[in-house]
């Protein structure tokens, strides 16, 4: 790759205004001249979440239906650079991440993600948070961030829509298969919302559930309700 590279940042959202608002300075941030576009793809939202994108002169992408997978994709089918960032609404990434990823790409590593701390002071969360440093089978969760070169992720044919939970991981399973997939060792922050209506024994459960399910093959739909059914959190709103 040259490195005449440019970034596509695409977030799928749905009722996200106040992430929003904070969110997007940070990517927009004027210095940033490989930053290419910011596409905010929307499912639907009936907040502020669309004004707020135009206002901040985000691309606004109606997606017809309310579901990550899909929204991913459009998101990727409208945009214009070579490499593509994949962020959920509640994650702040680092000033520094259009430098780093390039300089990912720069040594030949088309597809990675962040490691990640959250925002809150809990010890357990910060245990959680010590093991997003490995490159292991729990590694390439959407919380991390996902940046792909726009030809790998073309030639994968993009997220499999019929995963409407666990799509993240499933995009990079294929991705190990024919090659490197690098977590970078910085840490970006991630929201504890998820924790703040449910235990983090349920949440932790929960998110074993849907692993070990994905792993031997449990079909997409019986994932999802084994998952939303142990958690009080809509998981429309953050999985």
């Amino acid at each position: 790759m040259s490195s005449a590279n440019t970034i596509s940042i695409i977030i799928p959202v749905w009722n996200e205004a106040n992430n929003l608002e904070e969110l997007l300075p940070i990517l927009l941030e004027s210095k940033r001249q490989k930053v290419l576009e910011v596409l905010v793809v929307d499912g639907g939202s009936v907040d502020d979440s669309i004004d707020i994108a135009k206002r901040s002169n985000a691309r606004v992408i109606s997606s017809p239906l309310k579901s990550r997978a899909v929204q991913l994709n459009l998101g990727a089918q409208h945009a214009n650079g070579d490499i593509l960032y994949f962020i959920h609404a509640d994650t702040r990434p680092l000033m520094s991440f259009d430098e780093d990823i390039l300089q990912e790409v720069s040594y030949g590593i088309e597809a990675g993600c962040y490691r990640y701390k959250f925002d809150s002071t809990s010890r357990l969360l910060k245990i959680n948070s010590w093991f997003t440093r490995f490159n292991g089978i729990f590694a390439g969760g959407g919380d991390q961030t996902l940046f792909i070169s726009k030809s790998l992720i073309n030639h994968l044919g993009g997220y499999n829509e019929r995963f409407t939970i666990m799509e993240d991981f499933e995009l990079v399973k294929r991705i190990r298969k024919i090659t490197k997939f690098k977590v970078i060792q910085k840490s970006i922050l991630v929201s504890a919302r998820k924790y703040e209506t449910n235990s983090w024994l349920s949440v932790q459960w929960a998110n074993f559930l849907a692993i070990m399910a994905f792993r031997i093959g449990v079909h997409p739909e019986t994932i999802k309700t084994l998952y939303s059914n142990r958690l009080n959190k809509n998981l429309n709103q953050k999985k």
